[in-house]
């Protein structure tokens, strides 16, 4: 077999069961060796949508994701889609050809344009270190989460190679705790007592907590944390009644004020970012910071931290769990001795209970009883400023949210309208909220959307865009509808780079570059064969509601006219970043 056939093979081997990708001359013996050796192969209408779809996968299904593009101008076409996987440490192999000669019109510096945007350039080097070289490319993205660009010279591909089986197992991905340590004794014990001390903890859960649930919340029911996560994490907590949702910009009036008022927050895998915290005021002024991370370089960019942990966060959870029962366990030892006068039991002690149980650290009646009835977007008043043929997007994600199954996986693309999806639509759990925004790109909710509907086939798949990410991921649209995927795309339209307009039009700007006249995207949709419904009014979802009956053989976009007099405050707390 030739190099370019090897490569396809090790990687179907090594367990990888999807690939994403554009063919052409310098990436089709690959993605062809791929196919042949059991990989479902989805083909997008652009590399930059077929990056995005591997990430999302990647992310939803807890696999590596494979994307496979053409040498030069594929790899280029798929950098913004690089990019954003990399920022967030997403597990993805991009298989690029690679011209070697500078006299090639393909010829780039890949390794240079791989590194500027974050991800790990590797190359197949020579015919007897292909398989060894794409064993290296697989361990780093699965063993490190990190994004590799794998070049496959055009000559090396070429070369005749004898199957030399795998060498190592491709399988012996070890533990996070194992690639990356655990606390030390002492770090663990300052966790102890900052817990034991804390009359109001809040854990603050990250992408690299999605695995952590069920060890979180028993160290949450044994201190009296309240749970709440970062966007990305959304729904990781969904239906424990000390759930706040989403800290940060998307945060409820409730959750801010409780965040505010914490005098502990533990963030596990949480970066802490500007999001998160709404550029630090969500963090009282006496509040303790700690945070657990794989990655000992992200302890304490965003925000200064009391203690920094490297560990697994489960791992770790489950440490500091059994400390504190030892602790207690002392505790309750020395109160039952003969010499012992008084109570000597702590907050510790008063933590333990089954879950859900008020009455320890920040979980009181009365904080239940907010929660309960604060605790959703659905629950805040607003006052609706929809007419004249345009729908509240509050109203509009609302009345969604009341139709659409409950089992549904939403995929959010970037821009004004953004937070309304991604407040007032709820998710069964961690898997069913798919958030490529570490890049901030408008134009992948789309490609997100189908990269998350196939990981996760038993779910509705709702993509949530805005008109100006709808059109520059437009092409995809095809690729729903050749897939089959029973997809609800809705289109928050306003006319305009909602962002652009609300940030400068306040301070007297031209605003003709950023506003649009009207696209019907109701027809455009209906040319590539979905069903389409346009929203200018609550009544208009009836279109929705029938369509979901069934048979539901077509994918539906819902192509809303929203009212936009106003920008998000969430854009606010973006444009200071900026």
């Amino acid at each position: 077999m030739i190099v370019a056939e090897a490569v396809g093979r090790v990687l179907a081997e090594a367990g990888v069961d999807t690939a994403f990708g554009v063919v052409g001359s310098g990436n089709f013996h690959v993605t062809n060796a791929l196919v042949a050796h059991g990989v479902r192969f989805v083909a997008a209408r652009h590399e930059g949508g077929a990056t995005t779809m591997a990430d999302a996968y990647a992310r939803m299904s807890g696999k590596v994701g494979i994307v496979s593009v053409h040498q030069g101008p594929g790899l280029t076409n798929a950098v913004t889609g690089i990019a954003e996987a990399a920022k967030s440490r997403t597990p993805l192999i991009v298989l690029t050809g690679e011209a070697t000669d500078v006299r090639s019109n393909f010829h780039i510096d890949q390794d240079a344009l791989a590194a500027s945007v974050g991800a790990v350039s590797l190359r197949v080097t020579e015919a007897g270190r292909a398989v060894e070289d794409t064993l290296s490319a697989y361990r780093t993205a699965t063993r490190d989460r990190r994004t590799v660009v794998l070049n496959l010279p055009l000559d090396v591909q070429q070369e005749l190679i004898e199957w030399p089986g795998l060498l190592g197992e491709p399988h012996g991905t070890p533990s996070a705790a194992e690639s990356h340590g655990t606390p030390s004794a002492a770090e663990l014990g300052t966790l102890v007592r900052l817990l034991a001390e804390s009359r109001r903890p809040v854990f603050v859960a990250g992408r690299g907590a999605r695995h952590a649930r069920a060890e979180l919340e028993e160290l949450a029911d044994a201190t009296g944390a309240l749970l709440a996560t970062s966007a990305v994490a959304k729904g990781l907590f969904r239906g424990n009644p000390w759930d706040l949702d989403v800290s940060g910009g998307f945060a409820t009036p409730l959750a801010a004020e409780l965040i505010h008022d914490a005098d502990l927050i533990v963030a596990w895998g949480c970066a802490l970012n500007m999001w998160t915290t709404r550029h630090g005021r969500l963090i009282g002024e006496h509040a303790r910071l700690v945070q657990v991370d794989l990655d000992e370089s992200a302890l304490g960019v965003h925000r200064p931290v009391t203690l920094g942990l490297v560990g697994d966060t489960a791992a770790t959870a489950r440490t500091v769990l059994h400390a504190l029962a030892s602790t207690e366990d002392a505790r309750d030892a020395a109160r039952d001795a003969p010499a012992t006068t008084g109570d000597a039991r702590g907050p510790v002690g008063n933590a333990r209970g089954s879950a859900g149980d008020a009455g320890r650290g920040y979980r009181s009646a009365e904080v239940a009883a907010r929660i309960r009835a604060e605790g959703r977007w659905q629950a805040v008043p607003y006052d609706d400023e929809g007419g004249d043929g345009l729908i509240d997007p509050r109203t509009l994600t609302i009345g969604l949210d009341d139709l659409l199954p409950k089992e549904r996986i939403v995929a959010v693309d970037s821009g004004n309208f953004m937070g309304y999806p991604a407040m007032f639509l709820d998710v069964p759990d961690e898997r069913g909220f798919c958030f490529t925004q570490a890049f901030q790109s408008i134009g992948l909710g789309l490609a997100t959307a189908i990269g998350a509907a196939l990981a996760r086939p038993d779910r509705l798949p709702v993509a949530a865009l805005g008109d100006g990410g709808a059109l520059m991921g437009i092409a995809e649209l095809d690729t729903v509808v050749r897939l089959g995927l029973p997809m609800v795309v809705v289109v928050y339209d306003d006319g305009a780079y909602g962002a652009e307009v609300h940030h400068f039009g306040p301070h007297g700007h031209p605003l003709g570059t950023v506003r649009f006249p009207p696209v019907d995207f109701a027809a455009i949709a209906t040319g590539y064969g979905f069903a389409a419904v346009t929203v200018t009014e609550p009544g208009d979802l009836a279109g929705v509601a029938e369509w979901l009956k069934g048979p539901r053989d077509r994918p539906l976009l819902v192509h809303a006219k929203v009212a936009g007099k106003r920008g998000s405050w969430w854009l606010e707390e973006a444009f200071k970043g900026h």
